[in-house]
């Protein structure tokens, strides 16, 4: 225990000492990230590649305990060799983020190097060997690891967005891994999470708003690559059956900021890798919130899954009511955030628009079906009339060339409906009333007029030039009228 209390002390002062001092050479370099009105929300430049004295602080510290005379020391260079094959991933992805940072990196070439920095510590030795106490064979394992390693590693990334943020909740999810290796007698644990506790918390000093420097993606991607490798050494030790949910609910404040992140992105179309303002801590801002009262409330989260993770990591009594309390906690923030995206999908699912949208949709491939193989111009009108009865509506028009035919399929009054106009490539149209009481959702419509537009304009215009060749209008004119029985109502125009 001595040896991590000064194993932390000195990477505290170490980080301290060198965060001034290599902030002022970023400043002489021009290392700077500059505000905008999008995203940035500091007033003035700041150095923007903190990442490099918490990674000096945390490797210096950790070598001269390796050679101090200290039972720590011995510890910690007895295990050397084993930990040294953790060096070239972390290499790999501190090199990647301080490429960024310096000369700005496409988002695939940083994930590229994300991913080869994780196939370093895979080849190293490291992987997810097991899950809720089922073993992993090394096919599933090691793309599993891959992918945690790059989630951790992004998620600390993306909530870099305010003063302090990252650094804290990066310090919170340390200092986790650190209560539960001394829990469990990790003493190789601790000795690892010691010194990046004590990095992150000198450096915090100058990072909370407002900042005098940031992480830059050579601090966040590292951080969140480190910590996703303790939470793999974490989850191999735990006592319970639950072992990776430990870690992941440590981590549960980045990681749920990233799954909304690309939840919300998904719904809306947009690429997974942009930008946007909608974070866990713009909608916080945006409900009021100072930016160090943000940083403050989601310190308060993390403090809170950190309890629940180390009771589902010790506890296997109190598991179930710790997994519950967090599903619910949640829950509740993200219905307190109010994304609007998740709200539309929960009513496009449970509210019966999902259900509508794809008995529409069935209607319409019906339809066109019909359209497609049908061999007279009468089919093509009974496969129109039948969409339209069950979509509800009570009337359907075709006017295409010389031919005027209107069905009426229920008895509702004009003044109730509202009116689609679809062209038919100036050939004529089709008019749709629709009750009001019975609209369809706006892209089931937007099909149906692609598909009339499209499809049935196209068999009529090839039904045109046969009858022109072979039959005389008022015969097919006839034809139609005739078929236009099958309506309720009929009224030829």
């Amino acid at each position: 225990m001595y040896s991590i209390t000064v194993l932390a002390l000195f990477s505290f002062v170490l980080s301290l000492v060198l965060t001034p001092l290599y902030r002022n050479v970023a400043v002489r370099r021009g290392l700077l990230d500059k505000p905008d009105a999008d995203r940035k929300f500091h007033k003035s430049p700041v150095p923007r590649v903190g990442g490099v004295p918490i990674m000096i602080a945390y490797t210096v510290a950790a070598g001269l305990l390796a050679l101090s005379p200290l039972a720590g020391g011995l510890a910690i260079a007895g295990a050397l060799p084993f930990a040294l094959r953790l060096m070239p991933g972390l290499l790999v992805v501190f090199a990647t983020g301080l490429t960024d940072d310096i000369f700005g990196l496409k988002p695939w070439q940083k994930l590229l190097g994300e991913v080869a920095a994780a196939g370093c510590v895979c080849w190293a030795g490291f992987h997810i060997g097991s899950f809720a106490g089922y073993n992993l064979n090394d096919w599933i394992a090691v793309p599993l690891t891959i992918v945690w390693l790059v989630v951790c590693a992004n998620a600390v990334n993306l909530i870099d967005g305010l003063d302090g943020l990252a650094t804290g909740i990066g310090l919170f999810a340390t200092l986790t891994m650190l209560i539960a290796a001394l829990g469990q007698g990790n003493y190789a644990l601790a000795l690892a999470t010691a010194p990046l506790a004590g990095a992150l918390c000198g450096f915090l000093r100058y990072n909370l708003n407002p900042a005098s420097i940031f992480l830059g993606d050579s601090g966040s991607l590292s951080i969140g690559f480190l910590l996703g490798c303790f939470g793999i050494i974490w989850s191999q030790k735990s006592a319970t059956l639950l072992g990776m949910t430990a870690p992941l609910i440590a981590l549960a404040v980045p990681l749920l900021d990233t799954a909304l992140a690309i939840a919300r992105r998904f719904l809306q179309g947009q690429p997974v890798f942009g930008g946007d303002r909608g974070h866990i801590h713009h909608r916080l801002l945006a409900r009021g919130f100072t930016p160090r009262r943000v940083a403050y409330v989601l310190y308060v989260c993390a403090g809170v899954f950190a309890g629940i993770s180390l009771t589902l990591s010790s506890s296997g009594r109190f598991g179930g009511i710790a997994l519950v309390a967090f599903c619910a906690i949640v829950w509740l923030a993200i219905r307190y955030l109010g994304y609007e995206e998740f709200n539309t999908a929960h009513r496009l699912i449970f509210g019966g628009l999902f259900r509508r949208v794809l008995a529409g949709n069935l209607s319409i491939s019906r339809m066109e079906a019909a359209i497609q193989v049908s061999n007279t111009p009468e089919e093509c009108w009974s496969a129109l009339v039948e969409a339209g009865r069950s979509f509800g509506f009570s009337q359907v028009s075709l006017h295409f060339n010389d031919l005027h035919i209107s069905a009426r399929l229920a008895e509702v009054d004009s003044t109730d409906c509202w009116d689609l106009h679809i062209p038919l490539n100036h050939s004529g149209h089709v008019d749709l009333r629709i009750p009001l009481n019975c609209t369809p959702p706006p892209a089931t419509i937007g099909r149906l007029v692609s598909s009339v537009g499209t499809i049935l304009v196209n068999k009529l215009a090839s039904f045109a030039l046969h009858r022109s060749a072979t039959s005389p209008d008022l015969a097919l004119h006839q034809k139609l009228k005739s078929l236009v029985g099958i309506s309720a109502a009929t009224t030829v125009l």
